[in-house]
């Protein structure tokens, strides 16, 4: 559970933010106990020396402090999940709706012998444009096109291989995709929004009011 970031573009640390009067990453810890024999709770530096006092708190099996980018939070975390694991998630802490099904489903998906890594997509809705000095220069086919949320499941060799590199991406199955290794999708789910902006977390309490999973 990537919980590490400074939260520039939130104004704040967002994973603590308050969400239904609890804090955000609690919301997703929850789903991601439900899925799996254990959670390593990955926060910011400054936070990790009162490990087992937010263990406590969240209810995290382990805590560690993570890195300057996300890359560097995951392989810390990465650091510290049993060296036998074979099967290992890797979730946003920022996306607190993320259900205990969308869990089950990626890791349901590295049933596919070919899958090194799974992860869950939805369509692209809005007309994209490439936009250079505010002009736009192209109209991008969407027709292939989706967006890529977590969890994302992964064999553990493979993910531990990928982050050996110590190469940087926005997402872990970039990472594997640069091994050559392949990463195949499933159903993603539109209620699973990422909180980025004090905006989302807006929308996030609106979702929760209507009864979001």
């Amino acid at each position: 559970m990537v919980a590490g970031g400074s939260g520039h573009r939130f104004g704040g640390r967002k994973q603590f933010a308050a969400l239904g009067g609890r804090p955000l990453v609690e919301w997703s810890l929850e789903a991601a106990r439900s899925a799996s024999a254990g959670v390593v709770l990955v926060v910011p530096g400054a936070e990790a020396g009162s490990g087992p006092e937010v263990s406590a708190r969240f209810g995290a099996d382990r805590v560690t402090g993570g890195g300057a980018t996300r890359a560097a939070s995951v392989r810390a975390g990465l650091a510290v999940v049993p060296a036998d694991a074979a099967v290992i998630v890797v979730h946003d802490a920022v996306r607190p709706l993320a259900t205990p099904g969308l869990f089950a489903r990626v890791v349901d998906g590295l049933s596919d012998e070919e899958a090194a890594g799974v992860v869950p997509v939805v369509p692209v809705s809005d007309t994209l444009k490439r936009v250079r000095d505010r002009q736009v220069i192209a109209t991008v086919d969407r027709d292939d096109l989706f967006g890529v949320q977590t969890p994302q499941a992964f064999d553990a060799e493979l993910l531990r291989a990928a982050h050996h590199s110590g190469d940087d991406a926005t997402d872990d199955a970039g990472l594997l995709e640069a091994l050559g290794a392949t990463v195949v999708t499933v159903p993603g789910d539109s209620w699973n929004v990422k909180v980025t902006r004090p905006e989302d977390l807006v929308m996030v309490e609106a979702l929760l009011g209507g009864s979001a999973p």
